[in-house]
Parts: structure tokens; C-alpha cells; sequence
């Protein structure tokens, strides 16, 4: 059964970061792409009135995607701002009268999570619950416990199903299309098994450090910030079992199934790292643990990934800014041709960013009389850009009622329990040099034979 469309979009934090950043690029983009004809209702603290709201609007998208002046216009005619304390029954009966005739609105929470609890109450009291769906912004806890308390503060007011969880990464056309690739097509399920892949590697790395947010990523560190949200959603889209449709329920299942087979990491599996310069960061503290680089090795224990090693690597300051999954097969049961050669096995790599690239790593046959081969890299598909930004894609489907690339409140807390042993200190950090992949420890974390790829940015590597 289609779900009934939203009627409004209530954002709170409006005058915040996020919004400035995103939510007004993508409005404007929908707007002009004829994706959305709702009243807009911002909410923030703020004592500003509509003018300057819609003034905040037009700088936001000046600095951010570029002002599109027609459909600015029709942006600008929607919007409606609502100022008040969040603790502040008035503020709710402010929203409740901006909303008027509005029975089914969607409620933006662009707030960080402590103000949850808040304004869920705050909506419940007014009366803005009935019928609508609440969008929240990661992160959805800090560790499983936090995690489960969030998910019961929410659902004191939400149902599961009106609850939509955005991880702007799964909003991204690359990870989109490695679902889509990995089961629309038969070439994989043969060998998508442990009799026939030796090892999964996903890397994502960045040039960039903290970028003057020191303080921020004091309070998280690179296993809360990335590893346990996009890099486990990535490989559970990679590592689960076919869905039974392509439904948000059937997809999330699978997710949840693969993620709950994830055996839960040990500080011997894991490697930490922060960057050397770290510590001279604006709001870092002098004797900061916190890590900026993490490798993991994990292990699903289910019939098709027994005893496959799944490697995890994320790090700031690193040679480039890239994601990339390289899934390696075994090498042939007989060598008849190249026996001595060491050369990479055959294999399947998909870049996830900058660019979107799927290809699969082969051998060929060298011109000439001996039957030598070299290296060939074949490109199924390669895309320099994504034309829908993944804000855009996501509120479209949030206000749709189209729950498939948002996280479940069940799979959030699969994953933290990945992660929870590993949180805080039980690894120790090690530093490492800036342009460079991380600790040394990290190679150990490979099983014999394995070793990391490395990804370069250029279209294929022979």
C-alpha cells in the first residue's frame, strides 16, 4: 500500500549549520526539479522574524549550490518561521497555528539529539504528532545504551514506520548503486560466497584533517563518526542475502540479519591512530586519545561469509580523499598458466567517491608465443557525478513515506553492538604521519595473504 504523502515540512534548527548547509540547497533543488509544493515552517531559537529567515535562505544558497532565481521565489513563498524555546509550550501552539489545515507534516529534528526528548514531548502536547513522521539527524546514540534510549524517546511518540532516520550516505548515487549492481545482475551470486571471495575491503579516506572542528571530533572520533554508521551500512548492502522485493522492509530485514551475524569486534581486531598535529588543534585537548584513524578486521558468521575477513579503514590526513570497496577472489583451485606469477587475483572494485566506478580485475594473455598473462582491470561503469544530492534524495523519500535508505531503529543498535567494545580506550592510540595510511599496526590486522589496497584516483589501476 502506497503511504499517504506529507502535507508540510517542519524543520527544526533552522537558522542552524545543517540547514544553512544543506536543507535550503536541497529545498531549492526539489523546488526546481518540481519534486515539492508544501508550505516550509522553520523553527529555531533564534528571535528573528521572516524576513531574516528568508534572508538566511538566500545567503545559504549563495554560498552553497547557487541561488536558482525562480525557483528562490517560489522557496521564499513557502516559508514560514516560527521563533521560540524549545522547553516552551507557546512555541508548539505557534507551530500548531502555522501549521493550519496541514494534517500530515513531516518534522525535521536538524538539532543535536539531547534536544530530542524535548521537542517530541513538546509536539506530542500540541498535538503535531498525529499522523506525521519525524526525520533525525545522526548520530542515534553514542554507544548501544545511548542508542536504546533514543530509540524509547522517540517511539513514546512515533511509530517505527513514521520514524526516518537520514545517514546522508545512503542517500549517495554510488551506494545506491552497489545495492542495485549487487542484485540486479547474476554474475555476482556464483562467487558472492567464502568458497569463492578471500577477503572485502572497504577504505575511505580523506585528505583533509579536522578542519578547525576539533572540538567536535573530540566527541566522536572516526569509529563513532564513520565506521559505525556509513562503513557498516556499506558492507551490510554488500555482505547480505537477497531481498525478498525491492521493499523498505524486505531490504532492512536482510540489513539487520547480516549486521545481527557480525561478530562483535575485539581489541585485538581493531587499530587506532590520530594524526601527528592533532593535538595542536583548536578545541583538541593537550592529552587527546581520540582516534582520527581506525582499521578493523570483522567476521560474519553465517553460512556464506564463515570465515571470510571483512577489513574496515577510515583515517583523516591520509594520501587521498576516496572511498572504495575491493572484494578480492580466491585464486584459480589449479594455476595451468602463470604459475609462478604473484600477481592480484581476480577481483571486483567499486569506488564509492569521488567518482562511481565498478570494474573487475582480471588477466589477460600477453601478444606473443609463451601463454603469459598480465593484469587487465575492466570498467562496467563509471560516472564522474551525481546529479541528485543525497539531502534532495532523502527528504523526497522521507516526505513519500519511502523508509528504503533510512536506517531502522532495530539496525542502529545491530550496529552499535558491533562497535561497543571497542569504544573509548580499549585500544590504544598510536600516531602517524600525515600523508601517509595510518599506523604500521595496521598491517597486522591482515590475515596471511591478505594486504591493503590502497586506492589511487585515476580510473583504473592495471
Amino acid at each position: 500500500m502506497t503511504a499517504p504523502h506529507c502535507d508540510a515540512l517542519v524543520f527544526f534548527g533552522a537558522t542552524g549549520d545543517l540547514a544553512y548547509k544543506q536543507v535550503f540547497p536541497a529545498l531549492q533543488a526539489m523546488i526546481k526539479h518540481g519534486h515539492f509544493d508544501l508550505p516550509i515552517i522553520g523553527v529555531a531559537r533564534s528571535g528573528w522574524n521572516l524576513d531574516q529567515f528568508r534572508d538566511r535562505a538566500r545567503d545559504s544558497l549563495q554560498k552553497h549550490g547557487g541561488l536558482d532565481a525562480d525557483a528562490f521565489a517560489k522557496l521564499s513563498a513557502r516559508l514560514q518561521y516560527v521563533s521560540g524555546d524549545y522547553q516552551d509550550d507557546a512555541t508548539y501552539e505557534q507551530l500548531r497555528r502555522a501549521l493550519g489545515s496541514a494534517a500530515r507534516p513531516l518534522h525535521y529534528l536538524a538539532i543535536p539529539p539531547g534536544m530530542f526528548e524535548s521537542v517530541i514531548h513538546g509536539l506530542a502536547k500540541s498535538g503535531c504528532v498525529r499522523d506525521a513522521r519525524v526525520v533525525v539527524e545522526k548520530p542515534f546514540g553514542r554507544d548501544l545504551a545511548s542508542a536504546q534510549l533514543l530509540n524509547r524517546t522517540l517511539h513514546k511518540s512515533f511509530a517505527e514506520d513514521a520514524i526516518f532516520r537520514i545517514d546522508h550516505y545512503l542517500g549517495k548515487e554510488a551506494v545506491e548503486n552497489l545495492l542495485y549492481f549487487r542484485f540486479a545482475n547474476t554474475i555476482l551470486e556464483p562467487v558472492w560466497c567464502r568458497d569463492h571471495v578471500a577477503s572485502v575491503q572497504i577504505t575511505m579516506a580523506e585528505q583533509m584533517g579536522v578542519q578547525g572542528r576539533g572540538a567536535f571530533y573530540e566527541e566522536v572520533g572516526a569509529i563513532r563518526d564513520v565506521v559505525q554508521n556509513h562503513m557498516l551500512q556499506v558492507l551490510a548492502l554488500l555482505a547480505m542475502e537477497p531481498p525478498t522485493d525491492g521493499g523498505p522492509d524486505a531490504i532492512r530485514d536482510e540489513k539487520l540479519r547480516v549486521l545481527s551475524a557480525m561478530r562483535p569486534l575485539a581489541p585485538t581486531e581493531v587499530v587506532r591512530g590520530q594524526f601527528r598535529g592533532y593535538l595542536g588543534e583548536d578545541g583538541v585537548s593537550p592529552s587527546s586519545q581520540v582516534e582520527t584513524f581506525a582499521a578493523l578486521r570483522l567476521y560474519i558468521d553465517n553460512a556464506r561469509w564463515e570465515g571470510v575477513p571483512f577489513y574496515i579503514r577510515a583515517g583523516k590526513q591520509l594520501p587521498v580523499t576516496c572511498t572504495e570497496v575491493m572484494v578480492e577472489l580466491k585464486p584459480p583451485s589449479r594455476a595451468i598458466f602463470d604459475a609462478d606469477d604473484s600477481g592480484r587475483a581476480n577481483y571486483f572494485r567499486f569506488r564509492l567517491s569521488p567518482d562511481v566506478l565498478i570494474s573487475i580485475g582480471a588477466r589477460t594473455k600477453v601478444p606473443g608465443e609463451s601463454m603469459v598473462g598480465s593484469a587487465t582491470e575492466l570498467i562496467a561503469h563509471h560516472s564522474p557525478g551525481d546529479e541528485m544530492t543525497p539531502y534532495e534524495r532523502l527528504l523526497g523519500d522521507a516526505l513519500r513515506g519511502d523508509a528504503a535508505l533510512f536506517t531502522r531503529g532495530d539496525t542502529v543498535e545491530a550496529a552499535w553492538r558491533v562497535v561497543d567494545p571497542v569504544l573509548g580506550n580499549a585500544v590504544p592510540v598510536t600516531s602517524y604521519e600525515p600523508d601517509t595510511w595510518g599506523p604500521a599496526a595496521a598491517e597486522l590486522l591482515m590475515a596471511d595473504g591478505d594486504q591493503w589496497h590502497n586506492p589511487a584516483l585515476k580510473v583504473a589501476s592495471p
